[in-house]
């Protein structure tokens, strides 16, 4: 008798296990064309990061993108609050000079005014941007 690698198994159409059929003949067709396991794992994890990718780092990119997008456009009378909580309203902008012509960075220094105190802050240092029109078009709309 001699010993057989691989045997085709017999899969029934009114099969009542937890296993779909489908999932079955995928299974076969997969073991019997000689994939090593090796490959298989290594499809696994590279699913496992496509989705890691697509679900947390890329809108974590794209939405850090978009928040140096809006501390790049900060301008003069935009409502800010900084990353200690501290709510105000920019006053001035002192942008970093490369050559003669300023250069937007984050570590510009800010002036904001917060009830009866003015604060320098770092521009990378703010949390988020709102701007002033959309703060009086907001504050329009509920006395309203």
């Amino acid at each position: 008798m001699e010993p057989r690698l691989a045997c085709s198994l017999s899969l029934s159409t009114n099969d009542s296990r937890m296993i779909p059929t489908g999932a079955l003949y995928f299974l076969q067709a997969a073991g019997g064309a000689g994939a090593s396991p090796l490959f298989q794992l290594g499809i696994q994890f590279a699913l496992i990061l496509a989705i890691f990718y697509f679900l947390m780092i890329r809108p974590q990119q794209k939405q850090r993108r978009q928040h140096e997008e809006n501390l790049r456009n900060l301008k003069k009378g935009d409502n800010i609050v900084t990353t200690g909580g501290i709510i105000g309203q920019v006053i001035h902008i002192r942008e970093s000079m490369k050559g003669t012509e300023p250069q937007k960075s984050m570590d510009d220094e800010v002036t904001i005014k917060s009830g009866e105190s003015r604060l320098i802050v770092e521009r990378g240092r703010i949390a988020r941007v709102t701007t002033a029109t959309r703060a009086e078009a907001a504050s329009s709309t509920s006395a309203s």
